[in-house]
C-alpha cells in the first residue's frame, strides 16, 4: 500500500525507523518469475482466455508480507505475467468469498478498499520506481516516487501511467452480502513507455531483469444493515507474492526479480549483481547507524565492523554523504547515502 507522510500508522513509522537504523527483520530471498513474450493481442477483459494466459504459469501463492513466521493468508492470491514488444501484461486472480468495493475516483487512496497492487523497478536501483493500485470497481491509483519514503521520498500522484488499460471481471456479485461469491480477477496492460523517462526506451532486451513485486490489501469486514462495514480497529491484512520481512511495500530492494525472455522455457539467473548489492546494502545500514551514533559517515569499513571478505568497498564519505564502491564479476556496484544502488560493466 502506499503511504502518505500525514497519513503514517505509528506501526510504519517505527519500521522504517528501524530500517533507516539498519536494524532489519529476517530477510527471506526473493522470489523470481521469468515473464514470456506473447506474439498474440492480448484482450484487455479481465478473463484469461489467450492462449499466452494458458501456457503462462502462476507466481507461487501471495504469503503474509513479514514472510512465513505470520499466519498463512485467509484467501489465495496469484499472479501471471507476458509481455510483447510494448508492453508488460499482469493477470492476478484474488480468491473471495465476499467481494466489495466503494472508491469510484481516479487517484483516491485505493487500500482503504481489498485492493490488488503492483510496484516496479524497471532499473533495480531503489529509486524512481511505479505503484499500480486498484480495487474490485476498477478504480486505479498509480504514483511514482523518486525514492523510497525512509529517504524522503514524496508520492507523487499527479504522475499517471499512460496508456495503461486494467479490467477486474467479478466471479461472483459485488457489494451483496446475501450470497457467497468466488474470486475477482485483474488483467492489466502497463505500456513500457509509461515507464520511461527524459526519451529513454525501457523495452526489455533477452534475459533483462526488473525488480517487481504485488501486493493485496485486505479487510476484515461485518454486514451492518444488508453492507459491508470494514471492523472498527481492526488493521488491515497484507499479503504479497514476494515477502518483505517488514510491513512496508517500499523497500524496493526486497521485491521479487522479474525475468523477460522470447525463448520458453528459459530458466531464472540471478543477477551477476546481487550479490555485491546486498552486501552494499547492508553497508548503508551500517552507515545510516555509525552516522547517527557519531554524527558523520565514515571512509572506513573497520569502523563499521565490517568482516565479509568477499565484498571489500571502497567508501568515500564525508559528514553528510557517502559513496561505497564494490567491483565484482565485471562490474563496477555502488551505494550513496539515500541509498541508491547504480552498477555497470568495468
Amino acid at each position: 500500500m502506499v503511504i502518505f507522510s500525514a497519513m503514517y500508522p505509528l506501526r510504519v513509522i517505527i519500521i522504517i525507523s528501524l530500517l533507516t537504523a539498519g536494524m532489519r527483520a529476517n530477510a527471506q530471498a526473493p522470489r523470481h518469475y521469468v515473464c514470456y513474450q506473447t506474439r498474440e493481442a492480448i484482450s484487455i477483459d479481465g478473463l484469461p482466455t489467450e492462449t499466452s494466459w494458458q501456457q503462462a504459469v502462476w507466481t507461487e501463492d501471495f504469503s503474509d508480507i513479514e514472510g512465513d513466521a505470520r499466519p498463512a493468508p485467509l484467501h489465495r492470491t496469484r499472479v501471471k505475467m507476458c509481455w510483447d514488444a510494448q508492453h508488460l501484461y499482469i493477470f492476478a486472480e484474488l480468491t473471495e468469498p465476499h467481494i466489495w468495493a466503494t472508491l469510484r475516483q481516479h487517484d483516491t487512496i485505493i487500500f482503504h478498499d481489498n485492493d490488488f497492487e503492483v510496484f516496479i523497478d524497471p532499473d533495480g536501483d531503489t529509486h524512481q520506481y511505479f505503484e499500480i493500485e486498484i480495487n474490485a470497481l476498477n478504480t486505479v491509483m498509480d504514483l511514482f516516487m523518486s525514492k523510497p519514503y525512509r529517504n524522503g521520498g514524496p508520492a507523487m500522484l499527479n504522475w499517471d501511467t499512460k496508456g495503461l488499460r486494467t479490467a477486474v471481471h467479478i466471479n461472483g456479485t459485488l457489494n451483496n452480502p446475501a450470497d457467497k461469491d468466488r474470486s475477482w480477477t485483474v488483467e492489466m496492460a502497463i505500456p513500457f513507455k509509461a515507464l520511461a523517462f527524459f526519451n529513454t526506451r525501457i523495452t526489455p532486451e533477452e534475459g533483462a531483469t526488473w525488480r517487481i513485486n504485488f501486493s493485496r490489501v485486505q479487510w476484515q469486514t461485518d454486514v451492518v444493515n444488508g453492507r459491508y462495514v470494514k471492523r472498527p480497529k481492526t488493521p488491515e491484512y497484507n499479503w504479497v507474492w514476494s515477502p518483505q520481512g517488514i510491513i512496508n511495500m517500499h523497500a524496493p530492494e526486497k521485491w521479487g526479480y522479474l525475468q523477460f525472455s522470447a525463448i520458453p522455457g528459459t530458466p531464472f539467473r540471478e543477477p551477476a549483481t546481487a550479490g555485491a548489492q546486498q552486501a552494499l546494502r547492508e553497508l548503508y545500514h551500517r552507515q545510516q547507524r555509525y552516522r547517527r551514533q557519531h554524527g558523520h559517515y565514515t571512509s572506513d569499513p573497520a569502523a563499521l565492523g565490517w568482516q565479509d571478505t568477499a565484498y571489500q568497498p571502497v567508501i568515500e564519505a564525508t559528514s553528510t554523504q557517502f559513496t561505497a564502491t564494490i567491483r565484482q564479476a565485471g562490474f563496477v556496484n555502488i551505494i550513496d547515502h539515500e541509498g541508491k544502488i547504480i552498477f555497470r560493466h568495468e
